[in-house]
């Protein structure tokens, strides 16, 4: 186990370039089951998570080939339903994505409970019912077992809720299924987008890609194909709200800010500005920092839902940057039940904040932080809680990194980059 020591409140200046999106990476390289022909994937985040899917689709038979530290040419020639390690699995949220490939392919998977960020109950009944529309049988007894006797079939498919993975299976399920299917409130987020992009270029028929309703007219195989995964938006803001809290100012390189119009107006409302050049991000060390109140004076919610609107992973990060806001708003995260539980270790770091129940919190700031010994609970907690260390007085230690690990690629060496004083050390 690994920790960080952070000495806060220096300010970051420098240029920063993100890794690429996790949350993409992941159903691609799921997706190359699909296909028995190679799959050059360029921008592959080297991240723990990545890691653990790569290890996984290896026990199913899938074979890699690092041509650099981010390029990775992936060959499914032939591939089998083994008995995946369950405690792989449970490392990762992302296994799940195993469930509509393997079905469409082989017709058949038995897939252990996935596992991922302890941040509530997460629902995998969306992917059942999308998968079993299209043709296949499901049974669980404490082990998923998926099979397709007589192949996939296209369907008309309404799913329950806007799941992003729950949309990704069907997808990848749906490519390679007889006749055509449509996906009717489908997720739209990027790395969705991007998936759907992916398949295409490998011979896929989707269609209306960025809507919530997707039009997939099944083939009888994909091709091999090359593919350069874009930058991850989380990793993006993830450095805006660094600088700001530090009072710094970066460069984001190559930051997709096509993505970030509703986060730009999000963040906006508690006094956060960036400019745009090109496919660059320039955060100013000048920032107004003031909660914008609703009509009236009342205090402004920040609410996630689904894309295009404010994403529940970036929950975490505004939380941290409103802390140094003036004004009061109300955070509310209706998806997961446990995102707001990390507050107690910001509260005793110095910050204002009423935990109102698991879902909601009311942050008034700004606040003096100083330096805390913290453990990191999730991806987003985790980082939430760097972003603290790196504005507070004094020193601040966060044990348990491997779960920022998880989601962000070298983190600690990027920011030293940009100034911070950080270090990561072993723990025994």
């Amino acid at each position: 186990m690994e920790k960080f020591i952070i000495d806060g409140g220096i300010p970051l200046h420098g240029e920063v370039t993100p890794g690429g999106n996790k949350n993409a990476a992941l159903p691609l390289l799921a997706a190359c089951l699909l296909t028995t022909e190679p799959v050059i994937l360029h921008n592959v985040p080297s991240i723990l998570d990545v890691i653990h899917m790569r290890r996984l689709l290896q026990s199913l038979g899938v074979e890699f080939t690092e041509l650099d530290a981010h390029t990775w040419k992936i060959q499914a020639r032939e591939v089998r339903p083994a008995d995946l390690d369950p405690d792989l699995c449970r490392k990762i949220r992302a296994s799940i994505l195993l469930a509509g490939p393997m079905t469409a392919r082989t017709g058949e998977l038995h897939l252990p409970p996935p596992g991922g960020d302890v941040i509530g109950r997460r629902r995998v009944d969306t992917h059942m019912l999308a998968l079993t529309r299209l043709g296949a049988e499901v049974n669980y007894d404490r082990t998923f077992h998926f099979r397709a006797r007589d192949g996939l079939k296209g369907a008309d498919i309404l799913l329950d809720q806007a799941s992003v993975t729950g949309t990704e299976n069907a997808i990848m399920a749906a490519v390679l299924a007889k006749g055509h299917t449509v996906i009717r409130n489908a997720a739209s987020e990027p790395h969705v987008q991007e998936l759907c992009h992916f398949l295409n270029k490998l011979g896929a028929k989707i269609e209306n890609i960025g809507s919530n309703t997707l039009h997939i007219e099944g083939v009888p195989s994909l091709s091999g194909g090359e593919f350069t995964i874009g930058p991850d938006y989380l990793e993006v803001v993830s450095f805006i709200g660094a600088a700001v809290v530090t009072h710094g100012s970066i460069r984001i390189r190559n930051a997709g800010p096509e993505y970030l119009d509703m986060i730009r107006y999000v963040m906006g409302r508690m006094g956060v500005e960036w400019e745009v050049e090109g496919q660059d991000i320039l955060v100013p060390a000048e920032q107004r920092l003031e909660v914008e109140p609703d009509l009236g004076g009342a205090i402004p919610e920040i609410s996630v839902m689904p894309w295009p609107a404010f994403p529940t992973d970036l929950m975490s990060i505004a939380i941290v940057v409103a802390t140094q806001a003036r004004g009061s708003i109300l955070f509310h995260d209706w998806m997961y039940p446990s995102r707001m539980f990390f507050t107690d270790k910001l509260v005793g770091m110095g910050a204002q904040i009423v935990l109102c129940d698991p879902h909601r919190c009311i942050v008034q700031g700004p606040s003096q932080l100083y330096g805390e010994k913290m453990e990191s609970p999730d991806i987003r907690a985790g980082m939430a809680l760097l972003l603290a260390a790196l504005s507070a007085q004094g020193r601040s230690v966060i044990r348990n990194v491997g779960q920022i690990d998880r989601g962000y690629e070298k983190v600690d060496v990027k920011l030293k980059a940009l100034g911070a004083s950080i270090e990561r050390q072993s723990e025994n």
